[in-house]
């Protein structure tokens, strides 16, 4: 089968399309065929080795895995013999990050983190859900608890994840602030931002607004700017950013939380089987909808990850077979 391999860190350029064989699923896992992997900012991070914080899951030198891609959809072709949800034929969808492998022909996943399709969504839409929704769900409602005329921010909107966290805190009822780069500006405000803050030329933290909820996929400030910009009794989650604002909001946010009413904290995702589900649901009431910016061939993953990577993706990117 045919795969987008990349056998070392470094630039986009490091990923070639190469022959390789095809997998044999274990006895808890099916083979699919894929159709459809949407790209993460955990594919770049996966690739460059970077922030270096990340080689010590990965690997120091290079990634144990050399096939990227998590999030799939496709259709299952094997089963192994404890498979009992699913059956060859079935069209499924998921986010395989504990093994990797969607940028390709095919790829095992254990059967829990497998969901089915719904017969009315294409491959395409059902890909682009499951790690940066799950974000968005964690963050603005689960963890986030976000209520509705709440004051939100949030920090990396014009992404996959802050484009689903986005649509889901106007559905509930929140007033929305998107804070991203230049040329997301307009994007932002067709998903349905209330307010957007081009962070090239403005500070959040400085403005003097205050919010309820914070949620940061990017973080580039510290914990005490962003403490600054959240309301009594405001929360801050912070998703990604460098080892330094990780390790902040590791280490800080519990201390800064002891401290009056405002709560600062790490947002760790740990996907359940029934995240897909609720993903699901949500498309079907309209509370969130699918955007994909861009689709490019397996051929083409080279330039899908240089897209997100340098940050000029509007929601989600896309490689078909």
């Amino acid at each position: 089968m045919k795969a987008a391999v990349c056998h070392k860190y470094g630039p986009p350029e490091t990923v070639a399309l190469e022959e390789v064989q095809k997998p044999t699923p274990r006895d808890d896992e099916v083979l699919i065929k894929i159709y459809a992997t949407s790209l993460n900012l955990s594919d770049w991070e996966m690739l460059t080795g970077t922030p270096f914080y990340t080689r010590t899951t990965w690997g120091l030198f290079k990634s144990r895995f050399k096939i990227l891609g998590s999030d799939v959809a496709g259709r299952v072709e094997a089963v192994g013999r404890k498979v009992t949800r699913f059956e060859p034929g079935d069209e499924v969808f998921g986010d395989i990050m504990g093994s990797f492998g969607g940028f390709a022909e095919y790829a095992c996943a254990r059967e829990g983190v497998l969901t089915l399709k719904p017969a009315k969504m294409t491959f395409e839409d059902v890909s682009v859900l499951p790690q940066a929704g799950v974000i968005a769900l964690r963050g603005i409602l689960d963890k986030g608890q976000l209520q509705a005329g709440q004051k939100v921010l949030i920090n990396g909107a014009g992404g996959g994840s802050g484009t689903f966290a986005v649509q889901l805190a106007k559905s509930f009822g929140a007033e929305v602030t998107a804070v991203d780069n230049t040329e997301k500006q307009d994007f932002m405000r067709s998903n349905g931002a209330d307010h957007v803050v081009d962070y090239t030329k403005e500070d959040f933290t400085k403005n003097g607004r205050r919010y309820d909820l914070i949620l940061d996929l990017v973080a580039h400030r510290s914990l005490f700017d962003n403490r600054r910009a959240l309301a009594p009794s405001g929360t801050y989650l912070l998703v990604g950013g460098s080892a330094k604002r990780l390790y902040q909001a590791l280490v800080l946010g519990p201390i800064i939380s002891m401290f009056g009413s405002k709560k600062m904290s790490l947002l760790i995702v740990n996907p359940k089987q029934n995240d897909n589900v609720r993903l699901l649901e949500l498309v079907e009431s309209g509370s969130i909808v699918p955007i994909i910016d861009r689709r490019y061939p397996l051929s083409g993953v080279p330039d899908a990850l240089r897209h997100v990577g340098e940050g000029h993706a509007l929601g989600k990117v896309v490689v078909t077979m």
